[in-house]
């Protein structure tokens, strides 16, 4: 059967962490997807790995992935995009595991000419050091790591707690996502489709944190893209880490992509020989 969503999980080594991943996709209330690795030049140790658990899953996996020349995470995600079967594609980054019902939510809210946001809690280390793929397959995601995350947040441990509850109500849904906000890079969705049109990520990014997931949205919004947020929807519960840097010189693609109002980039999937 052909998948109707493909998930793109960005990677880079951290298989510890890709383990917690795979295990949430295991138990998801919706499961008629593909899973495609995206992996900007993981070592042979880690490939290795990921070979070995790509059989383990029941859900199939593909592992696309390019040479270790630095950080081209823009670049492996447009050959993702090229090796999905799907037209519909989530974006998911390798430190985010998933709510059970987060699938399901991008793929009922889904609608042409639309970006869905979903939006994540950021751990604290006591959380993640204790998460395994034991705890997933139990259920801890469910409500045990909102309880210990709300309980972390007095202690200023752990951020964007309330991201973690998940709403049933339509009603407060709606309320909850009146305003429209930006997306994620770690929880978005879109048509392929209409990624193909603006000739998908920019490859000229070589820095994390530069803008590359502003410079998508805003070429897909002048594309005639909206964004709709799903918080408390589409949750995701994202590892600890120390925040990357943001340096203002290095938006330097971002900012002339703005001011040129380019929508269709000549430096993604197609290139001009």
């Amino acid at each position: 059967m052909k998948p109707e969503v493909s998930i793109i999980v960005s990677i880079y080594n951290k298989i510890d962490a890709l383990k917690l991943v795979l295990k949430s996709l295991e138990f998801q209330s919706y499961m008629n997807f593909e899973v495609i690795l995206s992996d900007d030049g993981s070592n042979q140790k880690s490939v290795s790995q990921i070979k070995k658990l790509i059989d383990s899953y029941p859900f199939k996996i593909k592992h696309v992935w390019h040479e270790d020349t630095g950080w081209n995470k823009n670049t492996i995600l447009n050959k993702a995009i090229v090796a999905s079967e799907s037209n519909y594609i989530v974006f998911v980054d390798g430190d985010c595991l998933l709510h059970y019902k987060f699938i399901e939510e991008h793929f009922i809210n889904k609608k042409p000419k639309t970006i869905l946001a979903g939006r994540r809690v950021n751990l604290s280390k006591k959380v993640s050091l204790k998460l395994t793929t034991d705890l997933v397959a139990q259920g801890y995601l469910k409500r045990g790591i909102v309880r210990e995350s709300i309980l972390d947040s007095i202690k200023s441990k752990a951020k964007d707690v309330e991201q973690g509850l998940y709403i049933t109500s339509s009603f407060i849904a709606k309320f909850l996502n009146r305003k429209e906000k930006g997306i994620l890079g770690s929880n978005f969705s879109v048509f392929k489709d209409e990624l193909l049109e603006i000739n998908g990520f920019d490859e000229r990014f070589k820095y994390p944190a530069a803008g590359e997931d502003s410079d998508i949205e805003s070429r897909l919004r002048r594309n005639g893209l909206i964004v709709k947020t799903i918080r408390n929807q589409a949750i995701q519960f994202h590892l600890y880490h120390k925040e990357l840097p943001r340096e203002k010189e290095r938006l330097v693609f971002f900012e002339e992509n703005n001011t040129n109002s380019v929508t269709y980039t000549p430096y993604g999937i197609i290139r001009d020989e």
